[in-house]
C-alpha cells in the first residue's frame, strides 16, 4: 500500500510540476504539458535540427555549387551517394555533376557529407516527411530533388548561412587579392634609360 502511494505522489507532483517549472514555459497557456496534434499541429524547428541532405545553388539551378568532387561519396559510411561527372561536347570534364542521387533508405543521416564538403554545396535538411506510395523507387532522390536555394539554408539555418557566405566572402577577396599580385607581377617593369657618360 505504501509503495502505490509513493508511486501517486510522484505523479501527483509531476503533474502539478508541468504547472510551474520552466521547463515549458507556455504551460499555464496550454493547461499543462500536452500532446500536439500532428500533423494539425506542428512545432517549430530548431535551428539545429538535422536530417536528409540537401544540394545548394546560387541563383539559378544552373549555379549549382557542387563540382562533382566525390569527397562526399567517399566519406559516406553506408556509400549511399552515387555521383557521375557531366562532360561537354567533346568529353571533357565539367565542374558540376551529371547524375547525384542520395538513396534515402540507406542514409543514417549522421551528416558526414556536409562536415566533408569543401565547397558548402551539401546541408542537411529540415525536411521529414518524405514517404511515397511505394518502398524503393521515391526514397532515391536524384539531383534535382536534392536541389533548393541558398535562399531555402537561410530561413532554415540562419546562424551558419552568415557564418558560412562571411567565410566565402573572405576567401574570394584573398583570391581576388592574389590574382591582383601575379597581374602586377606580370606587368613589364618600365626600362630606366641608362645615364649619359661624360
Amino acid at each position: 500500500m505504501l509503495g502505490v502511494l509513493r508511486g501517486m505522489g510522484i505523479t501527483l507532483k509531476n503533474f502539478l510540476a508541468s504547472y510551474v517549472l520552466p521547463r515549458r514555459p507556455d504551460s499555464l497557456e496550454t493547461g499543462g504539458i500536452v500532446t500536439v496534434q500532428y500533423p494539425e499541429e506542428r512545432l517549430p524547428e530548431k535551428e539545429n535540427f538535422r536530417n536528409f541532405p540537401f544540394l545548394v545553388f546560387d541563383g539559378t539551378v544552373d549555379n549549382i555549387r557542387c563540382v562533382s568532387c566525390d569527397i562526399c561519396a567517399k566519406e559516406c559510411p553506408p556509400k549511399c551517394i552515387y555521383i557521375v561527372r557531366d562532360t561537354d561536347s567533346e568529353g571533357k570534364p565539367l565542374k558540376r555533376p551529371k547524375v547525384f542521387d542520395i538513396d534515402f533508405t540507406v542514409c543514417m543521416n549522421c551528416g558526414i557529407c556536409e562536415e566533408a564538403c569543401p565547397f558548402d554545396a551539401i546541408f542537411m535538411d529540415h525536411e521529414f516527411e518524405i514517404g511515397g506510395p511505394e518502398r524503393q523507387k521515391s526514397l532515391v532522390y536524384h539531383r534535382d530533388d536534392l536541389l533548393k536555394s541558398t535562399a531555402h539554408f537561410q530561413k532554415i539555418r540562419p546562424t551558419d548561412f552568415a557564418a558560412i557566405e562571411e567565410r566565402r566572402k573572405k576567401d574570394a577577396e584573398k583570391k581576388a587579392a592574389a590574382q591582383a599580385t601575379v597581374q602586377a607581377a606580370a606587368q613589364p617593369k618600365p626600362q630606366t634609360p641608362p645615364s649619359p657618360q661624360p
